[in-house]
């Protein structure tokens, strides 16, 4: 997934207790306060949107919950082993690769795919060696995915990418350099679709510059997310990948297991999973890019809306 592959969360260990018990001891406990968690989020809206609303359900559980903004995940990976992050969104593909490449080394042979269930199985796995612990993942998902003008989806009749495919139509895709050799990208669409890649015009991943690329016919493909929030505004829309082409890097909450694996801490958190869609983070990633709205208000709101939260 080119958004969050580039800038996800991993997880650390939490804080502990007062009197030395680990923080599981104190939230899972039945009596007085729950304790504090530290929600993590890297530095990008989708995440930061994700962490609050994390954060929101497990205040409105009793817990003093927080979030905490890092860098990326080469930066925070050193804190899941201080501990000073307890629970922290992820993307279900992209995780288990970055614990995999982790434990198995940079030739280690790709576990994650477009199966949801089998990448989970993995993740779960490499998660519980490191002490981490994978919670179900939900419908939302962040991965790589294709737009083209809604005029030229009409013109061509096309709904997915296998009809782009069927069209016969050449197409230049404005998207990273990379895109030429990554097999998500230029490449997989030839195997698995039978498209007729020109050429790649090196603008970027779901970049303002790209889009308008495509919008003005130079391009005729561009490469982007599935939670791109201003896909409208340039009058694209994203060709279903019918045949699975990308990983299934639907998001999940990720608790360090001594630390956050509470029963209560984990129920709290499905309430997100369970109610959240990609449309939904559509929505709430355009509610802070374009009406420049704080993540904080965005999630309390979503959150009240759906009757996750007291109001």
């Amino acid at each position: 997934m080119a958004g969050a592959a580039t800038a996800v969360v991993a997880l650390t260990a939490g804080l502990t207790a007062c009197g030395g018990d680990s923080l599981e001891d104190d939230k899972g406990s039945d009596g007085g306060g729950k304790g504090k968690i530290v929600v993590g989020s890297a530095r990008f809206t989708e995440q930061k949107v994700l962490a609050e609303l994390y954060a929101g359900v497990l205040r409105d559980a009793g817990y003093d919950a927080s979030v905490k903004t890092v860098q990326n995940r080469e930066v925070y990976e050193p804190e899941l082993k201080k501990g000073t992050i307890d629970v922290a969104p992820e993307y279900a593909a992209t995780l288990t690769e970055f614990l995999n490449l982790k434990k198995n080394g940079a030739d280690a042979k790709p576990v994650a795919s477009s199966d949801l269930d089998a990448t989970y199985g993995q993740l779960t796995k490499l998660a519980g060696g490191r002490g981490l612990k994978a919670l179900p993942a939900g419908e939302a998902v962040d991965q790589n995915a294709f737009a083209v003008t809604e005029d030229y989806a009409e013109e061509h009749k096309l709904k997915t990418l296998s009809d782009l495919g069927k069209s016969g139509e050449k197409v230049r895709i404005a998207a990273g350099d990379e895109c030429e050799t990554r097999p998500f990208c230029a490449p997989g669409l030839k195997k698995k679709y039978g498209i007729d890649v020109a050429g790649i015009d090196p603008k970027g991943v779901g970049t303002t510059q790209s889009k308008q690329a495509v919008k003005n016919g130079t391009d005729q493909l561009v490469l982007t997310t599935t939670t791109d929030a201003t896909l409208k505004n340039f009058g694209l829309v994203i060709l279903e990948d019918d045949k699975k082409l990308q990983n299934a890097d639907n998001i999940l909450p990720v608790v360090n297991e001594k630390e956050a694996g509470d029963k209560k801490i984990a129920a709290a958190l499905a309430k997100v999973t369970k109610t959240l869609t990609t449309d939904d983070l559509i929505e709430l990633n355009r509610k802070v890019d374009a009406e420049r709205q704080k993540e904080v208000d965005v999630a309390k709101e979503y959150l009240e809306s759906k009757g996750l939260i007291k109001k």
